[in-house]
């Protein structure tokens, strides 16, 4: 099987010395370019096609944004990832808006960034845990949302990645009975009228992207 040929886009060397670094060490992932600024990161992907291109916001010139336009301008099916240390929800939705697959923040275990690689190469769009959730919480509004405590997003994610109400409470080493009060709960806070209908709210706010 032929190795993940990725290009790393960041105007810092030791940010990218890390991620080489990181990226090295996976089996199957291989960094075949460097760039430090967007136009530099367009030439690299004319130039080698790269699988999965790593692309950070805030460098010189024309910044992330716009290269990421321009790569996509180029080719429709590029993957491209953004990874930043921007947290905010909107930078996230600005990315994805312009086309960027994925979008990880600096602030994430190098498993997310590895995570979020494997499920773009797979063809889905993904983000790190933290995004998911800032996403969420611009999704399903502030109203809604600000009352939901941590706890009960957390049940919240879980029942929308597929996890029964048992699977959750082993999960999260609380009893089955406290996993559905917490449910009637989140159902009541979000005004949903079963489990059903608090997956589809979920899915809708990206909740499903964290894992």
């Amino acid at each position: 099987m032929e190795a993940i040929r990725i290009l790393l886009a960041d105007d810092h060397p030791i940010v990218r010395e890390g991620y080489l670094r990181l990226l090295e060490r996976q089996p199957g992932l291989s960094v075949i370019a460097e760039a430090c600024d967007g136009e530099a990161a367009v030439e690299a992907f004319v130039a080698h096609a790269p699988d999965i291109v790593l692309m950070d916001l805030s460098m010189p010139g024309a910044g992330g944004l716009a290269a990421v336009e321009a790569i996509l301008a180029r080719d429709p099916r590029a993957r491209v990832i953004v990874v930043s240390m921007h947290q905010g929800a909107v930078f996230a939705q600005k990315a994805m808006a312009a086309g960027a697959r994925g979008f990880v923040s600096k602030s994430s275990p190098p498993e997310e960034l590895i995570s979020v690689i494997s499920r773009v190469m797979s063809g889905r769009r993904a983000l790190s845990s933290d995004m998911a959730q800032e996403l969420a919480q611009t999704s399903l509004g502030q109203g809604d949302i600000g009352a939901l405590t941590r706890r009960e997003l957390e049940i919240l994610q879980l029942l929308a990645r597929g996890m029964s109400g048992r699977a959750i409470a082993r999960n999260l080493g609380l009893s089955a009975k406290t996993i559905q009060n917490n449910l009637s709960l989140v159902r009541a806070k979000l005004e949903a009228s079963c489990d059903a209908d608090l997956v589809l709210k979920a899915q809708r706010a990206g909740l499903t992207q964290a894992g």
